[in-house]
């Protein structure tokens, strides 16, 4: 039995109980399974670094609507992020792949905050909906002044 399929099967409860619920995934989780995997490891790295260094990071796709609504919630409430544009990135692809490796889930936006994926847009969404998206951002000690529930331009700063 080869070490992916090894990994997959040990992860495999993990996976299924992120898909049943909207809970918030640690790095630290995704990073082991990251790391048993053999390839992409400077992709990974990356991506480790990126979400360790910015309180709120999404890996998106220009074209993507469910990227754009991810994006339009954090300018609601006037939070900074960065962003990661996949389709203009040089390691796009292999930074797609990593992300699949570290969350289970290829497709985008990937959105952390503080160093926790909690999904895509409709997760992002929701967690907005539901009054748990400010309070999340404003355990992120880098981020300076707390936000307000009221709205707000987001900023964000683009990476290539």
């Amino acid at each position: 039995m080869d070490i992916k399929f090894r990994t997959a099967i040990l992860y495999l409860p993990f996976v299924l109980n992120l898909m049943s619920s909207c809970d918030i995934v640690p790095f630290s989780r995704m990073g082991n399974f990251a790391s048993s995997t053999t390839g992409g490891s400077a992709s990974v790295k990356l991506v480790h670094e990126l979400v360790s260094q910015n309180c709120v990071v999404i890996f998106s796709k220009t074209t993507c609507p469910y990227c754009k609504m991810a994006k339009n919630v954090f300018n609601e409430i006037g939070a900074s992020y960065k962003v990661i544009e996949l389709d203009e990135h040089n390691d796009g692809r292999r930074l797609q792949e990593a992300l699949a490796q570290m969350t289970g889930a290829r497709t985008v936006p990937r959105v952390f905050i503080n160093g926790n994926c909690i999904g895509g847009g409709s997760d992002t969404k929701q967690l907005h909906q539901q009054g748990k998206l400010v309070p999340l951002i404003n355990q992120c000690a880098p981020c300076g002044d707390p936000i307000s529930e009221s709205s707000g331009s987001g900023q964000f700063e683009s990476a290539k």
